[in-house]
């Protein structure tokens, strides 16, 4: 009885552990999509609708290669320079800032 309660326990904060990641790497892509739609010059509903863009396109494969994928290919359709480690170190810049804020939004 006592470890059907731990093993409860254990996957419930777990389940908790997997939600709070995905939140936080769907900001992360939506600060990227902003962050990219800036690069292209976009702006209001068009920079929002991108962002949407980049966050669903997380859902296709686990890990960011989509999202690499998707972004580098529209900066080179827009012809605009950018490499894939640049692309990688904003992800990692925006990583922090997005654990940040959906910490904050859980909390209160």
């Amino acid at each position: 009885m006592v470890f059907e309660k731990k093993t409860k326990a254990h996957e419930k904060e777990q389940v908790l552990k997997d939600e709070l990641a995905f939140k936080v790497l769907a900001r992360r892509n939506k600060m990227l999509g902003l962050w990219v739609a800036e690069q292209m010059g976009l702006s209001g509903d068009a920079a929002n609708t991108y962002a949407k863009e980049v966050v669903a396109a997380d859902l296709d494969e686990p890990g960011d290669a989509d999202v690499v994928r998707k972004v580098m290919k529209d900066f080179a359709d827009k012809g605009i320079a950018m490499t894939e480690a640049r692309l990688r170190q904003e992800m990692e810049t925006l990583l922090p800032a997005a654990r940040k804020e959906i910490e904050a939004q859980q909390r209160g």
